[in-house]
């Protein structure tokens, strides 16, 4: 067993609580308020530390009793030595995590402490009669943690992102206010448990850890017979709901009843004694971005005639898969129609709760965001939310990419503390990724499930290859992305590549399709909404937000071209600031929008329009025709002013094919090596006859390069490129071009790291209508 699980076992078992924590005097009391000292949003002042968090935690399987738990409860911190247990160091607001604003503590605990938590609660009388069960909920906890009631041990639960729950009915006292320890160690870099983008000392792209208690805690009553889970199966075709329940106690002879009432006005009911019950619903639609319909669904368990349990959930007509368009190329379908997937990498982290949102409102707000701009989905990215954020996807039409949260092994790349791979990290890795999929498989929302991201945690390939089959298996109904980014183990059924600040495209492929899991991430820090004052970063920066949105229109731009080649998906770099990335829609508060979202909009709506025909006239590096006709001729002197001219004498210059540059640099494709600081190239082409659309560049530069077409500047461009890009001429320059011999001259220059430049020449065409 790794040492690290092996510590938390032992030092749990030696805090084995025994009630002594209601007897320590508590410090005097002082009222909550957020910790100063960082950005806040908005949201920050309706946090009511008497009732934070206050809706249902669980919308796919509610029921009308319940208790919430959350707010202001003791807490302390103590080393590994069980003898320092008694104390109080203060109070604290659950469910903000102890790092947290929002939490009145902002303190980072570490790997050599425990948290422990500290509260009194009462259960109704009415929950102790007829046989019921009274159960204890956690929404999240971070990372493992240990449940008494009462002193006596309820459970443990490592893994901090799926909820879990225990029957607590047996510890509950006859009378009087009930006691609840949970005692949490979290190892953060030293352990190899999924902890995403956490880091205990924050930098880069990685990011203040959370520790404990994050998502709501809560009592609700059951009955001795019960419903544990739901499952709805909606068939489009057949026009009916399969529903299943997972039953608890004694079920000899129960009925399961169901009755469904869509909000576009179909419905149906239907009973069935066992388990299992398929309900005929009246009028079908079908689930969409455009079109979120969702059906209510109320189901009860019966035993002769009377109801023993009953829960209400939702359920959606929706399908999606991977399928071949007219042209024969993989497309993303939903409910048998391509369509194209753009939005967000969304990380979920806030300025004052970090892995908690201020309140549900502010959720909803980043969600909202993507429907602003014009996206249609969005990536979790290596975090789970709580329940009700994909309730909102769902009720709002937001397709979801829903990642594991990433483990971190020893490697050359990683930090030297984290663990070696081993047999149970793996299984705790597994464990955990089957709760989370169960525990969020009934949100239509999410379409594709995104075991690991650019490498992260695949250190054995084989085992990795195994989690996406078994993946696979656990959910057919929906996608399987086996890696964003890097480490392609060729299973799964798209293939996503991370291109920044891009766009590109992987290639086609017979039955993947071709997704962009990340691109973009471009920077602007705005005064006052960063989380430091000093070292925000994005991929490439902007000085203003009319620079930042004309940069993102223009990389907006370049997918319609990329979908006709079979581009299915793009995920932008990202929704928010995070801590010193300054490269989101919004700023970290969410208080700036840092692009235009109208001009954001307008570009976004041309991603879901037939795209564009693009045809060659010019062949660039790796093209059909691009080693045909005459060569580029080249030089790394500088010429003479009139280099561009038609007559200029480039007899002395070397002759090479395109491109031109170092190998290694990002979408480089080299025919001819050039490592110097400064490159002069020239080359006529023959163009055909003048056509219907739009002339265009197919342009790589790294980095800056100006084009001269017959010796007049026809377009000129700062910074580097990770790929080719698809500049539009202007109709004034696209007049240079002429039908026969013409001249293309191009200058490069380079000051560090990777170069490269190569140029050709587009027309583009609207495509016919059909």
């Amino acid at each position: 067993m790794p040492q690290i699980l092996t510590t938390f076992l032992l030092v749990l078992a030696t805090l084995e609580p025994t009630g002594a924590h209601a007897a320590p005097p508590s410090p005097p009391a002082t009222p909550w308020k957020p910790v100063a000292g960082r950005i806040m949003t908005r949201w920050a002042k309706d946090v009511n530390p008497a009732a934070p968090w206050p809706e249902y935690p669980r919308p796919t399987m509610e029921r009308e009793r319940w208790q919430n738990l959350n707010g202001l409860w003791k807490y302390s911190v103590t080393g590994l030595d069980p003898a320092s247990t008694d104390k109080i160091d203060g109070e604290i607001l659950v469910p903000f995590p102890i790092e947290s604003a929002l939490s009145g503590v902002a303190r980072r605990i570490g790997p050599q402490n425990v948290l422990h938590y500290v509260r009194g609660f009462d259960v109704p009388a009415d929950w102790r009669t007829g046989g019921q069960r009274v159960r204890l909920h956690f929404g999240a906890v971070d990372w493992r943690c240990r449940v008494s009631v009462n002193g006596k041990s309820q459970g443990e639960h490592a893994g901090g992102y799926d909820p879990f729950s225990f029957d607590i009915t047996d510890a509950l006292r006859a009378e009087g206010p009930n006691e609840l320890i949970v005692m949490v160690m979290d190892p953060t870099n030293t352990g190899g448990q999924p902890r995403g983008k956490q880091w205990d000392e924050p930098h880069g792209i990685w990011y203040t850890p959370t520790t404990g208690i994050w998502q709501t805690v809560w009592l609700e009553p059951v009955p001795g017979v019960r419903i544990e889970r739901l499952r709805t199966v909606a068939n489009a075709s057949a026009g009916s709901v399969e529903v299943t329940a997972e039953l608890v106690g004694d079920a000899e002879g129960v009925e399961i009843a169901a009755e469904a009432s869509g909000q576009c006005g179909g419905s149906g009911k239907a009973s069935a004694v066992g388990r299992a019950v398929t309900v005929p619903i009246s009028k079908v639609c079908e689930w969409s971005p455009s079109s979120p319909w969702l059906y209510e669904l109320k189901v009860e368990l019966r035993r002769k005639g009377a109801v023993v349990d009953r829960v209400k959930s939702y359920f959606a007509f929706r399908d999606v898969r991977v399928g071949k368009d007219a042209s024969g190329v993989n497309r993303l379908l939903l409910n048998g129609k391509p369509v194209f997937m753009f939005g967000p990498l969304d990380q979920g982290f806030w300025p004052d709760g970090l892995y908690t949102p201020p309140t549900e409102e502010a959720m909803k707000f980043d969600i909202e965001a993507v429907k602003r701009v014009g996206g249609n989905m969005l990536r979790k990215h290596v975090k789970v939310e709580n329940e009700r954020f994909y309730y909102w996807c769902d009720r709002l039409g937001v397709l979801v990419w829903q990642d594991m949260p990433s483990p971190f092994f020893k490697s050359k790349d990683f930090d030297e503390r984290s663990p070696e791979l081993s047999d149970e990290w793996k299984t705790n890795f597994e464990r955990e990724w089957e709760a989370i999929m169960q525990a969020r498989g009934a949100h239509p929302s999410i379409v594709m499930w995104v075991p690991f991201n650019e490498g992260w945690g695949q250190n054995d390939l084989a085992w990795a290859t195994s989690v996406v089959e078994r993946t696979r298996q656990r959910d057919p109904s929906r996608l399987v992305n086996n890696a964003s980014g890097w480490t392609d183990m060729h299973t799964g059924d798209v293939n996503d590549i991370h291109v920044y600040p891009g766009p590109g495209a992987p290639a086609n492929e017979p039955a993947r399709a071709a997704v962009l899991g990340e691109f973009g991430g471009l920077g602007l820090p705005v005064d006052g909404h960063t989380w430091l004052a000093k070292n925000n970063w994005g991929y490439v920066s902007y000085k203003s937000k009319e620079e930042l949105t004309d940069a993102y229109v223009g990389l907006l731009r370049q997918l319609p071209q990329l979908i006709g080649d079979g581009l299915c998906a793009a995920v932008y770099t990202q929704t928010t600031d995070v801590e010193i990335e300054v490269n989101g829609w919004l700023t970290y508060d969410r208080e700036v929008w840092k692009i235009d979202p109208e001009r954001a909009s307008a570009a976004a709506k041309a991603l879901h329009e037939p795209p564009p025909i693009v045809r060659v006239l010019v062949p660039r590096a790796g093209q059909d025709g691009a080693r045909e006709g005459e060569p580029w001729r080249s030089t790394t002197d500088r010429p003479g002013e009139d280099w561009s001219r038609p007559g200029f004498d480039a007899s002395a210059w070397q002759t090479g094919w395109g491109g031109f540059g170092t190998k290694g640099t990002p979408g480089a494709i080299v025919g001819t090596e050039w490592s110097g600081s400064d490159i002069w190239l020239r080359r006529t082409v023959e163009l055909p006859a003048s056509g219907r659309g739009q002339l265009a560049l197919s342009v790589h530069h790294d980095e800056d390069a100006e084009v001269y077409i017959n010796g007049e500047l026809a377009a000129s461009f700062k910074g580097y490129t990770s790929g080719y890009r698809t500049e539009p001429l202007s109709p004034a320059v696209s007049t240079l071009l002429r039908p026969g011999k013409n001249l293309i001259a191009v200058h490069c220059r380079q000051t560090s790291g990777g170069q490269y430049i190569d140029v050709g020449i587009v027309r583009i065409e609207p495509r016919p209508e059909k």
